[in-house]
């Protein structure tokens, strides 16, 4: 099986201003999740191309204890709820509580599971049967990209990608696949990328050497 691995935080949700901390982070309590705009119309769509969706996200919030699991499994929840109504679906979340510096134990170590590390992606593949080198990520984030590539799949990187986040990201040899200012729009350079069988282009194949969402495909 194919999937399409998702970050949450910035790319399935809206990130919160909480204002009595002064940051901008992930939703810490329930009532704070809310999609983003086309997010349930994009997922839907990559339900229906076939594509399994599998959410993978840090969420250090848990190590630094702005909020425990239990809140976490609420939000998760929400966003299945959310998603449902517009007829869309996740076949799975994976998340890393994990900080390697903050927070306390059993939190606070070094893991396999925080995105850049692909071990979220690894043992979704495990657990539910699927091909990485077959398989999509796309996040916001470089972090994204990293573990996309850590785990052998295609990497879509979502925003407008500042000139000081380029240099960072070339030096991390973060280079994304494919550049899209919306989730709806990465699914569009998804489809770009299945062949009309649902299966997806290997290198050197007709139609895999033209540009997409501002990058020329290696």
């Amino acid at each position: 099986m194919r999937a399409v691995f998702l970050d949450r935080d910035g790319t399935i949700n809206k990130p919160v201003l909480h204002r009595e901390l002064g940051i901008i982070d992930a939703p810490f309590r329930v009532e704070q999740f809310e999609l983003m705009g086309g997010v349930g119309r994009s997922i839907h769509a990559l339900n229906e191309m076939g594509l399994r969706v599998v959410v993978v996200t840090n969420q250090a919030g848990i190590a630094k204890g702005k909020l425990d699991e239990a809140t976490l499994g609420a939000i998760n929840d929400r966003m299945r709820e959310l998603l449902a109504a517009d007829g869309a679906r996740v076949d799975g979340v994976y998340w890393c509580p994990h900080h390697p510096e903050e927070g306390a134990a059993p939190y606070r170590r070094q893991c396999n599971c925080r995105k850049p590390s692909p071990g979220l992606l690894r043992q979704a593949a495990a657990d539910l049967d699927l091909d990485l080198a077959a398989s999509y990520v796309v996040g916001d984030s470089y972090t994204d990209i990293l573990a996309g590539q850590a785990a052998g799949c295609r990497t879509i990187i979502l925003g407008r990608i500042k000139c000081d986040a380029c240099r960072l990201m070339d030096e991390a040899g973060a280079v994304p696949d494919g550049i899209a200012s919306t989730l709806w729009e990465a699914v569009q350079i998804i489809r770009t990328w299945e062949d009309p069988l649902g299966n997806l282009r290997r290198l050197g194949e007709p139609g895999r050497n033209q540009e997409v969402g501002g990058l020329r495909r290696r």
